[in-house]
């Protein structure tokens, strides 16, 4: 999308109809460049009423993301936030992992949270090589900075912990029957919610960078979902309501610090017991397609300090600390 559709959007997100040429000489172009701005907006989940004679009209508006008001209600003030809001992107963790190498990022990387977020993101990018759909709006999708001082060694079970992170966020916006799944994946009835990628740059020794990509799914258009080859749900079908896009995005930066502060000091073992507690496989049957295209079947029995996949196979205990898991269906 060009920066005119945005533009263009953005006068139309009080729900009114607006003409054509109205438009066009408040944004001094032309009624031609306003018309092809809009078309093929279904797509991006975007959906433009247009009446002959009356104009364009946003019968859903979008819940812009504001910086400002992301700030006011992050609850840890004493941590301080460089906030980022592209109107779009191809990945929010691409473009993170780029600035994360200039100098204003690395003058400051121990002392200030970078984040960028997007209203959309073109080409996001889930565990294995998936891509994460979503379209305008409809999503929070951004990335967050984080310096260890340490090795990437260290970091085992950092994924399992911010998903922690988006758990507390959830249900501290009401949000109910929301579970993790190894390794970090956010369900609600084995249905997908939200999804975490992380990227790691440094030294074998430290100090290691953490780019960490949240994707979390808000009200998903039909256009967007029938893209989606799995299983998926949103928060809007849960709960019934419109969360708060700049209040949520709060939340969740306000818990990942507080998870990355604790996981920085003491690792994953402080967040084994409330993992376990979110699991929704736990003590299930399941099957676990593993890196190498082999496969192995057993009962979950948690996982280790370190964030590792616990099974009761027929052969014993075996630890695992990559792979997909799938619930097993016992018939």
């Amino acid at each position: 999308m060009k920066p005119l559709t945005f533009s263009i959007l953005r006068l139309l997100n009080d729900g009114k109809f607006h003409s054509g040429v109205t438009m066009a000489q408040h944004l001094n172009v032309s009624r031609t460049s306003v018309s092809n701005a809009l078309r093929r907006l279904e797509e991006k989940g975007v959906v433009v009423h247009r009446i002959h004679g009356r104009g364009y009209r946003l019968p859903n508006p979008v819940q812009w993301l504001d910086k400002n008001k992301i700030i006011r209600y992050f609850s840890t003030k004493k941590e301080k936030l460089h906030i980022e809001i592209l109107d779009t992107t191809q990945s929010t963790n691409t473009e993170l992992i780029k600035k994360a190498t200039t100098k204003e990022y690395s003058d400051n990387k121990t002392d200030i949270i970078h984040v960028i977020a997007t209203e959309l993101q073109t080409n996001g990018r889930g565990r294995r090589g998936q891509i994460w759909y979503s379209g305008l709006g409809d999503s929070l999708t951004f990335s967050l900075l984080w310096n260890f001082q340490k090795g990437a060694g260290i970091l085992s079970g950092l994924s399992l912990a911010i998903g922690i992170a988006i758990i507390r966020s959830l249900k501290l916006s009401g949000i109910k029957n929301i579970a993790l799944k190894w390794p970090n994946d956010i369900m609600h009835q084995h249905h997908k919610i939200a999804g975490i990628l992380i990227e790691l740059r440094g030294d074998s020794l430290g100090p290691t960078l953490a780019i960490i990509g949240i994707g979390i799914n808000l009200k998903l258009s039909d256009n967007i979902k029938k893209n989606i080859d799995q299983d998926s749900t949103d928060l809007f079908s849960i709960s019934g309501k419109t969360l708060d896009r700049n209040k949520l995005m709060a939340n969740l930066l306000s818990e990942l610090t507080i998870i990355l502060k604790e996981f920085t000091q003491h690792g994953f073992k402080p967040f084994k017991n409330e993992w376990i507690q979110y699991h929704e496989l736990e003590n299930e049957q399941v099957t676990l397609y593993l890196p190498d295209n082999s496969v192995q079947k057993g009962t979950v029995q948690g996982i280790t300090n370190n964030g590792s996949l616990i099974l009761k196979t027929v052969d014993g205990m075996r630890y695992f600390n990559g792979g997909n898991i799938k619930l097993r269906r016992v018939t």
